[in-house]
């Protein structure tokens, strides 16, 4: 049973939210992160589960493809209802994918040759040729992936937000980028917001964020923030 202390927010009698960090490629750890859920799940049955998908699925790690593949078979268990938002990387991938320029340099630099290969495409081949090898429903599942989910007293979104904006108004580069301007900031969003983006060695607890991006990428756990009434946990896979 996960190890719960107080939480900075809480939600409503009856629900329960588990949110994923940044996977990066590394199906395995997303597929013992799933397995812990499941298992929590079985000995502690909700009555109103959900669980969250940060954002940044793809790039670095060794089997993008896998991820998507994984995310796209569905939950963990049958009948929790997943939400899967949307990272800078595939933003980037969606964008080079597109034809922009400056995208495929970006992706090229920062984890696309990785995720690229997991396709069985040559990082190096022409950019144009790379929608056609990478499967219809992987380019539809990035494509549609969506930017914020609230619960409760919460905001998941894979970056942060930018202080003094109401959400309604917020970029949609701010919500995939944002660093700068947020994780200093000590004011009150209304609500608590989780967010991956920004490796750190172990989740980041403040009083008005919580971050749990902690390092997949490099080697280090996948993290998965378990959230019931007033209280929270984590679990993590190495």
């Amino acid at each position: 049973m996960p190890e719960f202390q107080p939480a900075p927010a809480s939600l409503p009698p009856g629900q329960r939210v588990y949110a994923v960090g940044d996977v990066h490629g590394h199906d395995a750890k997303l597929a013992a992160l799933h397995a812990q859920i499941a298992a929590d799940l079985a000995a502690r049955p909700a009555e109103s589960p959900l669980l969250v998908h940060l954002g940044d699925y793809i790039d670095r790690g060794p089997d993008s493809r896998g991820v998507i593949a994984r995310l796209l078979a569905g939950p963990p268990v049958d009948g929790l209802p997943m939400v899967n938002l949307i990272g800078n990387h595939e933003r980037s991938m969606i964008d080079a994918l597109a034809g922009e320029r400056a995208a495929v340099t970006d992706w090229r630099m920062h984890g696309g040759p990785e995720a690229l290969a997991s396709w069985d495409i040559d990082p190096d081949s022409d950019p144009a040729t790379w929608p056609a090898l990478i499967p219809a429903a992987h380019r539809r599942f990035v494509e549609d992936l969506a930017l914020m989910h609230r619960a409760g007293g919460y905001l998941f979104v894979h970056a942060g937000i930018r202080p003094g904006i109401p959400l309604e108004a917020q970029s949609p580069d701010d919500l995939i980028r944002i660093r700068g301007g947020f994780l200093d900031s000590v004011a009150d969003f209304g609500l608590v917001v989780i967010h991956g983006h920004t490796p750190t060695h172990g989740p980041i607890l403040r009083r008005n964020r919580i971050g749990i991006d902690t390092g997949a990428a490099y080697g280090r756990e996948l993290t998965c923030l378990v959230l019931e009434g007033d209280c929270m946990a984590f679990l993590h896979a190495a």
